[in-house]
């Protein structure tokens, strides 16, 4: 595997951290919503989205041997958590959504 652009990794990184942050207040804010319930595959792949954005981050710094196959699953975790955010009318979920669709494109890219 070659390693990434500079540039790729750091934008990478930033959108990592960005995504991270999202999903940290999303998940907060969904268990104060009144039907938490409904909000628990959110507030879920919010904490798996960003554990593994984290994770994404920290690899991508290290400039890992794994990058491109660790962005690949950042990715998809990226999306399957931006889509769900979409579903909810909140508007912390629909800035997490974008944060997450902009981290698994950015992420997706530079898996490519």
């Amino acid at each position: 595997m070659g390693e990434p652009d500079k540039n790729a990794i750091e934008a990478c990184i930033a959108a990592c951290y960005r995504c991270a942050a999202a999903c940290d207040y999303c998940s907060v804010a969904c268990l104060k919503e009144d039907n938490v319930a409904h909000m628990a595959r959110c507030i879920q792949l919010d904490m798996d989205c960003a554990e593994a954005c984290r994770f994404t981050a920290g690899a991508m710094a290290r400039r890992s041997e794994c990058a491109t196959t660790i962005a690949q699953m950042c990715a998809a975790i990226c999306k399957a958590c931006g889509d769900e955010c979409s579903k909810h009318d909140h508007e912390h979920c629909q800035e997490c959504a974008r944060l997450c669709l902009e981290c698994a494109d950015i992420c997706k890219e530079l898996a490519a």
